[in-house]
């Protein structure tokens, strides 16, 4: 059943990558979403019985389908193809993945992390620049440590193990937990 629905989402891949990153990396989002409502409690409440908030969960798959797919998508391909160890091929050789991992951990994790965070204020909040600093004062990072602690272990092996079209899909199935985690940030931050 797993290599048919991995055949399936290879076939997509192929024949429409942008709708399958879109849709697999929103529903991905989402997902998190749904369980961090569901399991972690609220700060703000200390409840975790609250009434469900669809909205929420709607801006984070927004959020991971419009803005992170394609962005995602686009990164991977750049490392892949501009980053390597200097004097090495683009092959994907131990220096050159140690090199995409330092540039993905150095420059997209702190930019993607406060372009979350601020997304995801405008989105709940509208364009408050008070709630947006907060939020960022609060959550950015902390979150960035942690991110520190979980992603260069995941990149390793994927930049060097994994075909680059299918870099997001690990990146996205890792992030189940991931977004379940930036979920619950968010709501408290």
């Amino acid at each position: 059943m797993f290599k048919s629905a991995f055949t399936t989402y290879n076939y997509y891949l192929k024949t429409a990558p942008f709708a399958t990153n879109f849709l697999t990396t929103g529903f991905l989002f989402g997902a998190g979403d749904v369980i961090a409502q569901y399991i972690l409690p609220s700060e703000h409440t200390g409840n975790t019985e609250e009434i469900y908030d669809y909205k929420r969960t709607a801006r984070a798959v927004f959020y991971g389908s419009v803005i992170f797919s394609p962005i995602g998508s686009r990164w991977m391909y750049f490392l892949q193809k501009r980053v390597h160890w200097p004097g090495k091929s683009m092959s994907n050789s131990g220096l050159n993945t140690i090199s995409r991992v330092l540039v993905d951990q150095i420059f997209f994790s702190p930019v993607s992390l406060v372009f979350y965070f601020s997304t995801m204020s405008i989105l709940e909040h509208g364009f408050n620049t008070d709630i947006i600093k907060r939020k960022l004062q609060n959550s950015a990072w902390s979150t960035l440590l942690t991110n520190w602690s979980v992603w260069p272990f995941v990149q390793v092996v994927n930049f060097n193990y994994i075909k680059v079209e299918h870099r997001l899909l690990v990146i996205n199935v890792i992030a189940i937990f991931w977004n379940t985690y930036l979920s619950f940030k968010n709501s408290n931050g």
